[in-house]
């Protein structure tokens, strides 16, 4: 029971912060629009939410991996960044906006810690026994948070303005601190090295070790096909489903889909191994991107964006259990987070090459974003 408990409070959680973290994105998009009269404002603050995951992850990691109560940093970390956001709010029109962007690139070093840095630390949670449909529960958090997150921040602008869309978000992970404050410390002391020793230690745990190696590979190219994918979703809806808005909508099936598919993973783990999982979903979400590339009509659309988004959460799911199989102890939340800025700026650069590319035809976008996946499942199948 206290087991169960203590699941329960980490999912909580979890779920909290991830959500505000997608309220964030739309948040600052909405709230640039409204302050500068710019869209292109808001894209910058976006921008600078995300562009230095990539360089945040193995630094947040590395610090997770070095202190004894890793709860408490990653509870510095959350604060941190909500206090971020605030500023960025209260900012806004005041300052120029050069330094804005520039406080929100600082607040994206700690992107990281809100997905990898919660997840590295289950498995002091849960028992090794329980820890594969945990890990389910888990990746569910983020099919509910990309569910739930945009949809509270068009609400909370609605009724609040975009100012108030920004503060649920800093609402919202900030009450997700007490929860991580709380997380279980270290059974031993951990190591005193340098830091750059940590850090070229935990390079080479995800390029040395090769299930690590090519699942981190082959999920970094996925998900850059899954951000060419989604840029295309208005364009599809505006063929087929009578808006742009409702491609938007396709988003929110792909979530539910994806939720329900990690659902079942929680009462019936698979016979498969988690390395097998993860080539089984990029070769679903690959059928799935084909189809909707040459889909015919909305009731094709509808189901090849139910395809993509059902695999989507299984992957997502099979990726934890390989990083929890295969990561070393000390090196767990450098892993997680290192992976997780890799996914980040990955699905940035495929949206971004999308655009021109969707703009010429949707139907070669998602026939490249097709090609991803296959190239994906291609390198874990050779593995």
């Amino acid at each position: 029971m206290p087991q169960r408990h203590a699941l329960f409070r980490y999912i909580a959680g979890a779920l909290t912060a991830r959500v505000g973290d997608e309220m964030s994105g739309p948040a600052v998009l909405l709230l640039g629009a409204a302050a500068t009269g710019s869209v292109a404002t808001g894209a910058a603050l976006l921008a600078g939410l995300t562009a230095t995951a990539a360089l945040g992850g193995p630094l947040v990691g590395a610090a997770l991996d070095r202190t004894a109560r890793p709860g408490r940093l990653l509870a510095a970390a959350l604060v941190g960044y909500a206090a971020g956001l605030a500023a960025v709010a209260l900012a806004l029109g005041c300052v120029p906006l050069p330094l804005v962007v520039g406080t929100a690139l600082v607040i994206g070093l700690l992107g990281p810690a809100l997905s990898g840095g919660w997840t590295a630390q289950l498995p002091r949670v849960v028992p090794p026994e329980g820890l594969a449909r945990a890990s389910a529960l888990d990746a569910m958090t983020f099919g509910g948070a990309s569910l739930l997150g945009p949809g509270a921040a068009g609400l909370a602008a609605v009724l609040l303005g975009a100012p108030g869309a920004v503060a649920g978000a800093v609402a919202l992970i900030a009450l997700a601190v007490p929860v991580a404050w709380a997380l279980p410390g270290r059974s031993t002391a951990a190591a005193r090295t340098p830091l750059a020793a940590d850090l070229r230690a935990g390079a080479r745990a995800v390029l040395g070790n090769a299930p690590l190696r090519w699942v981190t590979a082959a999920t970094v190219v996925s998900i850059a096909g899954s951000g060419m994918f989604v840029v295309c979703l208005p364009g599809l809806g505006d063929r087929f489903l009578g808006g742009q808005a409702h491609g938007a909508l396709l988003l929110s099936l792909m979530a539910v889909c994806s939720l329900a598919a990690n659902l079942v993973l929680t009462r019936a783990v698979p016979s498969l191994s988690p390395d097998t999982m993860v080539l089984v979903c990029v070769l679903v979400q690959a059928v799935g991107m084909g189809a909707a590339s040459l889909a015919g009509s909305a009731v094709a659309l509808v189901a090849a964006a139910a395809l993509v988004g059902a695999a989507e959460g299984p992957q997502l799911t099979a990726l934890f259990r390989v990083r929890h199989r295969e990561a070393p102890e000390r090196l767990r939340a450098q892993v997680f987070t290192t992976g997780a800025s890799l996914k980040i700026s990955a699905f940035a650069l495929g949206a971004a090459a999308a655009g021109p590319l969707a703009e010429h035809s949707l139907t070669v976008c998602l026939a490249v974003a097709a090609l991803l996946q296959i190239g994906a499942a291609t390198a874990l199948a050779r593995r």
